[in-house]
């Protein structure tokens, strides 16, 4: 009796680049959701188009990324001067006898039954080499309100975005209104669970309990006037908790590490219990990231936006403020006057804090996971 073979599995890649944090940690999330809502129904890839397959100087674009954003008038004047429908169809035009060589060898060589991008640059260019003839394509879009107009391509199959106000800047950008779905910004697992207890989750990462704990972040490379505001804050006069994440930025984690502080101060390079201390803290000061943010969200955790990128993060400020989840405080002085307040004044705190409930989405990881899943007949 010939044995029946096993049938193959479908095959999803994703096109991503480590242009920031956020593209690759989108993916994994995704890929997270697929393994917990598909266990081994499907098999899954990740891609990095700009380092392993753009052609120089481009493929060092991950390499710059770092140092670009250290530069934001000038970042923020690119931005703006190429996003637009015309000018992101110029672009690609333009670029694509540059690109075409490495397009064709990027789907060709990640042969797909589903392809989702989470990395504006890639969506044209990979869907000019695909031609017609070629599997379903998604885009998830990583930014979450000021979208570039280089995330919107008309022949995707369906756009995933994680605001209302991004759904309606990809409809002025002519995308088909029924191929754009609102979803949220996919985060890790561990970012979507219950709450518990603040006091047990301080005790068990060896914080003081009894305080009021403020979370300080700088990004994956410990961006932003992290310490400036730290010694502000500690300065104040407020009995509190300072928890300061440093990411990968070593010299200032030794610097901090060397600062005789008048509170509590937990000093921490790039960490992986980031989903514990946002969920222990009562506030967290940070840059205004997509992703930062909407893990903030989801552990309702009232908001201190101190830094942002020009460009595309603008809107993410508006967006938090508009939700009333936070507030937007670009001064030391500032951010210090806003902490005093929500101490202060536990009723205003506490509608912050419904407020994030209302403005998160621990579940979109999931409906993403799930519309990929509904494409592909699982």
């Amino acid at each position: 009796m010939t044995p029946t073979p096993t049938p193959r599995k479908p095959h999803i890649v994703f096109y991503f680049s480590d242009t920031g944090g956020g593209h690759r940690s989108a993916a994994e999330a995704i890929i997270e959701a697929i393994g917990i809502e598909y266990p081994n129904r499907v098999t899954t890839e990740m891609v990095d188009f700009f380092k392993d397959y753009a052609p120089l100087p481009f493929n060092k674009m991950p390499d710059w990324y770092p140092h670009m954003v250290k530069a934001p008038q000038l970042w923020s004047a690119s931005f703006h001067v190429t996003d637009g429908r015309a000018q992101a169809r110029a672009i690609t035009a333009t670029m694509w006898p540059l690109a075409r060589r490495a397009a064709k060898a990027l789907v060709k060589s990640h042969p797909a039954d589903l392809i989702v991008t989470v990395h504006p640059f890639a969506n044209t260019f990979a869907l000019k080499a695909l031609g017609k003839n070629r599997p379903p394509f998604l885009t998830v879009v990583t930014d979450m309100v000021t979208t570039h107009a280089l995330w919107y391509d008309n022949r995707a199959d369906l756009i995933l975005v994680p605001t209302e106000k991004a759904r309606e800047r990809a409809i002025k950008y002519k995308m088909p209104p029924e191929k754009v779905r609102v979803v949220g910004l996919p985060v890790a697992d561990r970012y979507c669970q219950p709450k518990k207890r603040k006091s047990s989750l301080r005790k068990k990462l060896g914080w003081t309990a009894d305080k009021p704990t403020v979370l300080l972040v700088g990004g994956g490379e410990g961006m932003g006037p992290l310490a400036k505001t730290a010694y502000a804050i500690d300065a104040s006069g407020l009995d509190l908790n300072l928890v300061i994440v440093c990411g990968r930025n070593q010299k200032l984690k030794a610097t901090l590490e060397d600062h005789a502080w008048e509170n509590p101060a937990y000093i921490y390079g790039f960490t992986r219990e980031m989903p514990d201390f946002m969920r222990a803290a009562d506030f967290i000061v940070t840059k205004a990231g997509p992703g930062t943010i909407a893990e903030a969200l989801n552990a309702e955790l009232p908001i201190i936006l101190y830094a942002k990128l020009p460009g595309q993060e603008d809107g993410n400020v508006t967006f938090v403020q508009e939700e009333g989840a936070g507030v937007w405080a670009p001064t030391p002085q500032e951010v210090v006057r806003t902490l005093t307040r929500w101490i202060a004044r536990p009723a205003e705190r506490q509608t912050v804090i419904e407020n994030c409930r209302r403005a998160g989405r621990p579940e979109a990881a999931r409906t993403i996971a799930r519309t990929i899943g509904e494409v592909l007949g699982l």
